[in-house]
């Protein structure tokens, strides 16, 4: 089977799990013999792994194609020159985009009443705002659905809805739509209409849905309307890499690290983790605690952090990637994930790989696959201080879930997912 796939986050330029997930997805679906076309938003072709080819590729907005070989020769990742990044929100984007000034070859006029020069035509080269770019990517797929064969169509989130749509439109192929995250999850009831519409739209359009958890599933059937026979579910995975070995670190019994890491937004449940952190530091004065990651909370959650008085002991890392995310669990002695809604995941199975215990929210669909790992409601920060302390305080405790993760941890398999991908391509009409 041939899989025109379009996304937004791909190794080596990733931001968060969906970056994680396509990379597992489409490994795991290249290895059962299916082929794999990734389309991504990028703004420039640089560091690319060494494992990858860069070779010509259209004049329209795709000038860059990507060959992936060994057990990756099957998928083509095609990167398209745009702003596009994960998780951005509209301001996010307006602030790449005045950066974008400084460094494009942009035309100008001389304007006798403004006195001075004026740029022209930025829109030719992005958009001028997040929806319009996510349009203007929409129409690389267009001529990638006329001069590429293929037989499904499988988008990830709403940023790829429109692109999804235009090359259904021109192929005629099925479409999969993949929900990693929705906009409730993201932005809780303040929620951007513009996204969710197009969310909504791509759901209603797409001739199958895959939700990531159970979890998100429910929120699609209550919150978008959408039929549930409609969706499948198909949970992350995770895959051991020779990182776990390279950067295993002895921990110290007297030093203990606490670790968030995530993105520091109002989703990510940051505020209940710096305020269990002041109760557990409370009865144990001498943990650490690191948060790693950043987001629109960060100020936020620094000032509180002086509020309360603990700053000696919180550590703000900033954005880690690559070897400094797998460095920082080996050092870490417990993982927690408060997330207010959390589709799936993946992190937690990260740590898990490097046998560090995790407490996960109930409310993330994660938790629907881990039966051992310790639960809390994300705002129960009292109950998730509890947790941490215990975990810190008792080995007898750390030993048991480490044990138990590692048995867990065998039966989850980005193979199983991409077994069960292929059904709802078969579902939608393949």
């Amino acid at each position: 089977m041939r899989i025109l796939m379009f996304g937004w986050e791909f190794p080596p330029h990733m931001s968060g799990g969906l970056g994680t997930a396509c990379f597992g997805i489409t490994k795991a679906l290249s290895g059962l013999g299916h082929s794999v076309i990734f389309v991504i938003p990028r703004m420039n072709a640089g560091d690319e792994p060494s494992h990858v080819e860069l070779v010509s590729a259209s004049k329209v907005p795709v000038p860059k194609q990507l060959f992936y070989e060994g057990i990756l020769k099957r998928i083509d990742v095609r990167h398209v020159d745009s702003l596009l990044r994960p998780y951005m929100t509209q301001g996010q984007y307006a602030s790449l985009l005045r950066k974008q000034y400084y460094h494009l070859p942009v035309r100008r006029r001389y304007d006798r009443g403004k006195k001075g020069y004026v740029f022209l035509d930025i829109s030719e080269k992005y958009g001028p705002d997040l929806i319009s770019e996510v349009l203007r990517y929409s129409k690389v797929a267009c001529v990638i659905g006329k001069s590429h064969t293929f037989d499904v169509i499988h988008a990830h989130d709403w940023m790829t809805v429109f692109a999804a749509m235009n090359a259904k439109k021109v192929s005629g192929k099925p479409f999969v739509l993949h929900i990693h995250s929705l906009e409730f999850d993201r932005s809780g009831e303040h929620i951007n209409r513009n996204i969710y519409d197009i969310e909504r739209y791509g759901m209603e359009s797409a001739d199958r849905i895959i939700a990531v958890s159970h979890y998100t599933k429910n929120i699609i059937t209550a919150r978008y309307g959408i039929s549930p026979d409609k969706i499948s579910v198909v949970h992350n995975a995770v895959s051991r890499t020779e990182a776990v070995k390279s950067y295993h670190i002895e921990r110290e019994p007297d030093r203990k690290i606490v670790l968030f890491l995530g993105r520091i937004t109002f989703q990510k449940g940051p505020d209940s983790f710096v305020e269990a952190a002041s109760l557990v530091l409370n009865e144990l004065p001498e943990v650490t605690f690191v948060m790693a990651g950043a987001g629109d909370m960060m100020p936020r959650m620094v000032e509180r952090v002086a509020e309360l008085g603990i700053g000696k002991n919180v550590h703000f890392t900033g954005f880690l990637q690559g070897s400094e995310v797998e460095r920082v669990f080996t050092m870490s002695d417990l993982y927690v994930m408060p997330s207010v809604s959390e589709p799936f995941g993946i992190s937690p199975l990260e740590a898990m790989l490097y046998d560090v215990p995790v407490i996960i929210s109930r409310q993330s669909g994660v938790s629907e696959i881990l039966r051992h790992a310790l639960k809390i409601d994300f705002w129960d920060v009292k109950e998730m201080a509890n947790k941490m302390i215990a975990v810190l305080k008792y080995p007898e405790l750390v030993e048991e879930m480490v044990e138990r993760s590692r048995e867990e941890l065998k039966n989850i398999h980005w193979e199983t997912a991409a077994q069960q991908i292929a059904k709802v391509y078969r579902l939608a009409g393949v």
